[in-house]
């Protein structure tokens, strides 16, 4: 069985890559994860989204 690993995608990014690279991971539409951490980030208030996009920009490596 193959292990999956999750990336950052440069295909199909606009900041980072990271939703980018959960939807080719989860095998879903990278819009729809990126509509769903817009709302997340407007419901607690911006910080916490924007604090966990930037840690996970420094955890995910690039796709090799």
């Amino acid at each position: 069985m193959a292990r999956k690993n999750l990336y950052k995608n440069n295909k199909n990014k606009i900041i980072a890559g990271i939703l980018g690279g959960l939807g080719e991971y989860y095998n879903v539409d990278p819009t729809i994860l990126r509509l769903g951490w817009i709302v997340v980030c407007i419901l607690t208030g911006l910080f916490p989204g924007l604090l966990a996009y930037f840690i996970a920009m420094l955890i995910v490596p690039q796709k090799p």
